[in-house]
């Protein structure tokens, strides 16, 4: 069976665009792309060797963008309680972990009966950042401002994935806040310390 070269023929376009004679010879244009790509990088390198900045390239991690912009979201921190404690401002409702799109959030609820303020706390918490889409839902679906995001992504990558797990002790002391929007009373007024005195 003889090759038919017309019975796969592509589809011809009104706006196609047509080549040149000097397209067609291909060694001036892939010249001309070497002399374009050489020119970059002699500038670039003469900048560098002279001690300014040529290439805009972040030397991360002394470097960070200064682009960034103010709502990015980045890595995850847990809040800390207004009462100075320590202890995580989360409730283990798990609504965090129910809204997120990639199941990246795993908490494991405990109860402290001793606590009447915060009696439900989580004592697991952990995110998978080799799964995490980044995209704030859970920050979005939190009711206790126990969640939110800062715009540095610090030491995220890893070579294995299970270093990529990030818990409860990192979220809490990375960067620590502590400034929440849902403010529970205090000790002598209901809260941790006891009833109304």
């Amino acid at each position: 069976m003889a090759y038919d070269r017309h019975a796969h023929r592509r589809k011809e376009y009104w706006n196609q665009p047509t080549m040149g004679v000097w397209e067609r010879l291909y060694l001036p244009e892939i010249m001309r792309g070497i002399w374009i790509t050489g020119g970059v990088f002699m500038r670039n390198m003469a900048k560098w060797m002279t001690g300014r900045k040529g290439a805009l390239t972040s030397y991360y991690p002394e470097e960070t963008r200064f682009d960034y912009a103010a709502g990015n979201r980045g890595k995850h921190v847990l809040t800390q309680r207004a009462d100075g404690s320590g202890k995580p401002q989360c409730i283990a409702c798990n609504m965090c972990a129910t809204v997120c799109p990639a199941k990246v959030i795993e908490i494991d609820a405990a109860f402290d009966p001793s606590d009447a303020v915060h009696p439900k706390y989580p004592a697991r918490f952990e995110i998978d950042y080799s799964r995490c889409i980044f995209c704030g839902l859970c920050v979005e679906a939190c009711p206790e401002d126990a969640i939110r995001m800062v715009k540095e992504v610090p030491d995220v990558t890893a070579r294995d994935r299970h270093a990529m797990w990030i818990g409860k002790e990192e979220l809490l002391t990375w960067k620590p806040q502590s400034d929440v929007a849902k403010r529970y009373p205090g000790p002598g007024r209901g809260g941790a310390g006891g009833g109304r005195s």
